[in-house]
């Protein structure tokens, strides 16, 4: 079982800045693909970013060129900063892991999901 935690959501301004943490705890996640989705209040989970066991990353459209994902294997910890963030950035962010090591934006891919942490963006 991998349980896992997110943390670094808040309330910030548009055009700031926000690092989201995803500590992993019960099994190391170094070889797992890990993901980053969003949902929105009455929407749908959407992918935001994704790292593979290889470390090859992915994203949304969306957040090409503003956000970027990282892994820290000495912390068993997936991070995911985001820059030029936007009111339409405003959701609930969750962590996902993955029980192999190929990344996927489809979130019915993974198996172990955080709370989630609240991002808002205020125009």
């Amino acid at each position: 079982q991998v349980q896992l935690e997110e943390s670094g959501g808040g309330l910030v301004q548009a055009g700031g800045s926000l690092r989201l943490s995803c500590s992993a705890s019960g099994r190391t996640v170094s070889s797992r693909a890990m993901g980053w989705f969003l949902q929105a209040p009455g929407k749908e989970r959407e992918f935001v970013a994704g790292i593979s066991w290889s470390d090859s990353t992915f994203y949304a459209e969306s957040g090409k060129g503003r956000f970027t994902i990282s892994r820290e294997n000495t912390k068993n910890t997936v991070h995911l900063q985001m820059n030029g963030l936007n009111p339409e950035d405003t959701a609930l962010y969750y962590c996902a892991a993955r029980g192999k090591g190929w990344m996927s934006r489809d979130f019915n891919e993974y198996s172990y999901w955080g709370q989630g942490t609240q991002v808002t963006v205020s125009s």
